[in-house]
């Protein structure tokens, strides 16, 4: 590890985007200045925001502070763990093959489809009537 005070990684989902700063510490994870039960308040939302933590097995070895902004809290919780995996790719170069496998390392791009004019959604179309 160096001797850099932390380590950076911004991560983006649909229209949330993270910033991660990763502090060595204790495992203190700080979205938005608070933590991160009060944060996320279902259990699969943090399990998907420390995601990167558990795949390498460093839990417990870094506390994170956390800027999130934008989308709503799925989009933010997948953003929190792209950025956490860029800040831990960042930190040591060795660990990207094993979060590349788990599917961490590349950003999903999927977006919401813009709306088109005449229909009701990206898609759907209001209902036909013959007469």
């Amino acid at each position: 590890m160096d001797t850099q005070r932390y380590f950076y990684g911004t991560g983006k989902r649909k229209t949330a985007v993270a910033r991660v700063r990763l502090y060595p510490g204790t495992g203190q994870i700080t979205v938005n200045q608070k933590p991160v039960d009060a944060y996320f308040g279902w259990a699969s939302l943090r399990d998907v925001a420390g995601e990167a933590f558990v795949t390498t097995q460093m839990q417990g070895k870094f506390d994170a502070m956390i800027t999130v902004q934008g989308g709503g809290i799925s989009g933010q919780a997948e953003a929190i763990r792209h950025g956490v995996t860029r800040a831990l790719i960042a930190m040591d170069e060795t660990l990207k093959p094993a979060l590349k496998q788990a599917g961490l390392v590349t950003r999903d791009a999927r977006m919401k489809e813009r709306k088109k004019p005449g229909l009701k959604r990206a898609r759907k179309a209001p209902q036909f009537t013959k007469r």
